[in-house]
């Protein structure tokens, strides 16, 4: 396939860190929009992409542009489209999408009638036709519709990019892979300081954490992508793109990885997380509450992501917690920077200290913010 455009979808508020992603990488920024950045390069460069993001989402290669006043037009266009040079009739496919037309009540039914037009011409090229579905683990087809403008994309992650591999064990109210990277982005942080993470739940902020200070891509950890299952996949480059982002990685970091938890099953399941991750190895777990985490001399971050709390009895036993956020940075955390990151922002008056920054992000539909506070060095006892 020739140079095309492609769009790499993200959660909102991710874009700046996955704009600075892309033009590490090499990828021109053509565009962005509230949750995505468009740029452009051939279906080949799409398998670096997948292997290489941390905070994108889903990575779309477009196929067509056409318009389409309603579902037949739509049908016809996508008919002319030789998808027999791209999947096999013996293959699977799933089709997503977005619909905004006035003459689509459900986009399911959208989405039947692109499902028709793949399988009705490589039936008529290939006398047979391939299976269909919900399942996101071969070939996923999106269209994007609004109005009369039609966009259709292979959408060559298939699952999502936030579902590294790693994450067996989610316990409650997980923070996604990809909107942990971007808070770690975020902060500035690099492995030539410390990074101490108490409350860390399944501790995904840990585990990317060691994965961005090992150089090691995210893409490592999955062995299926949606590029994989079309025509003409091209497997040596991506087996020498993984030797290369191998060959590339640290073995061991210049920094302490400190990981607590209150909760014993929590930390166990963080472990066995960072286990699958190949990073276990490189960060130190206890079992603790959180004033009670070790913090290293020398300095670096102290991030902690709370519970919001959404009941208003939780909400007056939280209100102690982020009190007591304060006073921990402030008695065991100088020479440090501490990062919260919360969807309430009541609750962080009760922290006692002023804000230097207030980064904003989404998780989820919740509005959020990471919130930074310089923690001057001072008089503090040696751990």
């Amino acid at each position: 396939m020739s140079k095309s455009r492609i769009l790499i979808t993200c959660a909102k508020g991710i874009t700046p860190f996955m704009r600075e992603e892309l033009l590490q990488a090499g990828f021109p920024v053509l565009y962005e929009t509230a949750a995505g950045i468009a740029t452009e390069g051939t279906i080949d460069d799409t398998l670096r992409l997948n292997l290489l993001l941390r905070t994108g989402h889903r990575v779309l290669y477009l196929l067509k542009e056409f318009t389409a006043g309603d579902a037949e037009a739509l049908y016809n266009s996508l008919s002319e489209i030789a998808w027999e040079e791209y999947i096999a009739e013996d293959g699977y496919i799933c089709v997503t999408s977005s619909v905004d037309n006035p003459t689509i009540r459900d986009s399911r039914y959208a989405n039947v009638k692109v499902k028709d037009a793949i399988v009705d011409r490589i039936n008529a090229k290939r006398s047979q036709r391939p299976d269909s579905g919900p399942e996101q683990n071969r070939v996923v087809v999106n269209l994007y519709w609004k109005n009369e403008e039609c966009s259709v994309y292979f959408d060559t992650s298939g699952e999502p990019l936030s579902r590294r591999g790693y994450r067996k064990i989610p316990m409650t109210a997980p923070m996604q892979e990809t909107l942990a990277a971007a808070v770690i982005l975020a902060t500035g942080w690099q492995d030539k300081s410390n990074f101490i993470n108490p409350m860390c739940g399944s501790g995904t902020l840990a585990i990317e954490a060691a994965l961005i200070a090992l150089n090691r891509p995210p893409g490592l950890l999955r062995n299926n992508y949606g590029f994989m299952h079309l025509k003409g996949f091209n497997e040596s480059l991506w087996k020498h793109l993984r030797s290369q982002a191998k060959n590339e990685s640290k073995k061991t970091l210049n920094c302490r990885i400190i990981a607590t938890d209150i909760r014993k099953e929590a930390v166990e399941a963080a472990r066995k997380n960072a286990a699958t991750a190949g990073v276990e190895h490189l960060i130190e777990f206890a079992v603790c509450d959180y004033p009670e985490t070790l913090i290293p001399d020398g300095g670096g971050i102290v991030i902690l992501n709370p519970e919001y709390g959404e009941r208003m009895g939780k909400i007056k036993e939280l209100e102690k917690v982020y009190k007591g956020i304060g006073d921990f940075f402030k008695q065991k955390c100088r020479g440090y920077t501490g990062y919260i990151f919360t969807g309430n922002f009541d609750l962080t008056k009760k922290v006692g200290l002023r804000a230097k920054r207030r980064i904003p992000f989404f998780n989820g539909t919740i509005e959020c913010r990471l919130l930074v506070y310089e923690l001057y060095e001072g008089s503090r006892k040696n751990n």
